[in-house]
């Protein structure tokens, strides 16, 4: 067994994939401490209970994390338990292989978190074009994965992260910059992910837009590209119109390249570019619509205002509780106690969060094998 913990927060409303994640939950806990934070109905709660006792660490979310995202209870819960200084967080539907997680352990001695790539496996029409959103985010920068690795004493650290916010990876991502974290995102890490059904695609649409909120340029652009649009057709500009679409599909294909790719993104993917962002441009409007006149987006029976909150608001109000002695301490001095300083889940007067950047939070992209660490 590897000094390398495995967090995996769960919530389901039906047992239709239980077979094969205990499948996954057996060989991963032959070399992996698996820690799953079971946030279910009580009468799936002890069926897994009882399917995978000795399997894994099953645990209910601790009682007095309350936060409106699910998944934010269940990681800190698992953190809390940990015991290895290497830490995976994963969502229910992602499959590492060893290969994978001997490269995560590596890159984590010399950062505080580690940034994968997701990719889906099997590929339906719809993960398809969601993969679009994948690569262009790559052929941009970097996508945000369903998992992460992290440090230990980093996360503890901080003193977690809130959980009253929508887009909580990035929500996380931004709490370790904030503390003057090393983030690395190897665009070569390649983690198989399964694809949800169509009808959850579906319902995921404008809650993805939704988390555009808290990257402001981003929202601004996809809120452009319909009247950008209508102006062009009105004025049969469709060679324009072309033109913008063929560039789309060019991103895409960059991000696809990038880091050898190619091996698990398939060319019609990138095709997908030009759906994905017509996609994300008409259900940026009902986002908007549904954070002004609605007080925010539906998400797991509540109503989330929050996408995330920007790096420099993050530190201001760490600082300020530190100040005043409210920050959680280390391990060792007592249990992990997610905080949340006056004022932190307040939104900013726009209702859109900025980040600027932070010259002391390295950030690197390490493009390179699959397998080699760098």
């Amino acid at each position: 067994m590897t000094d390398l913990d495995y967090v995996l927060p769960l919530r389901w409303d039906d047992d239709s994939g239980l077979e094969e994640l205990t499948a996954y939950l057996r060989w991963l806990g032959r070399g992996h401490r698996v820690i799953v934070v079971d946030g279910s109905p009580d009468p799936l709660f002890d069926r897994h209970a009882a399917l995978w006792d000795g399997l894994v660490v099953h645990v209910r979310p601790d009682a007095d994390l309350v936060f409106a995202n699910g998944k934010v209870n269940g990681v800190i819960t698992g953190l809390r338990r940990a015991r290895a200084e290497h830490v995976v967080i994963a969502d229910d539907d992602v499959r590492y292989g060893e290969a994978e997680l001997a490269r995560l352990d590596a890159l984590l001695e010399g950062a505080d978190l580690v940034r994968p790539q997701n990719y889906f496996d099997p590929l339906p029409w719809h993960a398809r074009w969601d993969t679009a959103r994948m690569l262009l985010n790559r052929g941009f920068g970097a996508d945000y994965p369903g998992t992460f690795g992290v440090r230990r004493t980093a996360f503890l650290e901080t003193g977690g992260y809130d959980g009253d916010v929508l887009f909580e990876n990035l929500e996380l991502i931004r709490t370790v910059r904030a503390h003057g974290g090393r983030e690395r995102r190897p665009l070569d890490l390649y983690v198989r992910r399964l694809p949800p059904d169509s009808a959850r695609f579906w319902s995921q649409r404008v809650r993805q837009a939704y988390d555009d909120l808290a990257q402001p340029p981003r929202m601004l652009f996809f809120l452009a590209v319909l009247p950008a649009l209508a102006v062009a057709l009105l004025r049969r500009r469709r060679r324009a119109v072309l033109a913008c679409a063929c560039l789309s599909v060019g991103v895409a294909e960059i991000g696809r390249r990038r880091a050898g790719g190619r091996r698990v993104f398939p060319f019609s993917a990138a095709l997908f570019a030009p759906v994905w962002v017509l996609e994300r441009a008409t259900c940026s409007w009902l986002a908007l619509a549904a954070r002004f006149l609605r007080g925010g987006v539906p998400y797991a029976g509540r109503r989330m205002r929050i996408a995330a909150h920007s790096t420099r608001r993050i530190r201001a109000t760490a600082g300020s509780a530190r100040g005043a002695g409210t920050r959680a301490q280390a391990a060792g001095s007592g249990p992990l106690v997610a905080w949340k300083p006056e004022g932190l889940c307040e939104p900013s007067q726009n209702g859109l969060d900025d980040e600027r950047p932070q010259r002391h939070n390295a950030t690197v992209d390490l493009p390179g094998s699959m397998t080699s660490p760098s």
